[in-house]
């Protein structure tokens, strides 16, 4: 479905980035310090799929692990799927509760 190559860090418009045929799924973020704010999962209407978004989510998650950032999910969906998925509750900052 989603390969890891394909997703891209805009850094300049502060989004990540996953290019489907002429869409764009999206996540915007805000980068403060050493924490990044993920604030909006935009995914076009066609592939708008729970297991895509779960699929681009944990990618981008995978991503800034590596980074080695902390997470705050501001987004409700991330901060859903975060909920869902424990393994990423040591991402979060100290004192941030989802």
């Amino acid at each position: 479905m989603i390969d890891t190559a394909e997703v891209s860090d805009n850094d300049f418009l502060r989004q990540f980035e996953y290019k489907i045929d002429t869409d764009l799924a999206i996540i915007e973020y805000a980068l403060q310090e050493r924490k990044i704010f993920l604030t909006k999962l935009i995914v076009p209407e066609d592939k708008h799929t729970e297991a895509f978004e779960n699929k681009f989510i944990t990618l981008v998650l995978e991503h800034l692990k590596e980074r080695n950032l902390s997470v705050v999910p501001t987004c409700p969906t991330i901060a859903k799927f975060m909920r869902k998925h424990r393994e990423y509750k040591s991402m979060l900052p100290i004192g941030v509760r989802i």
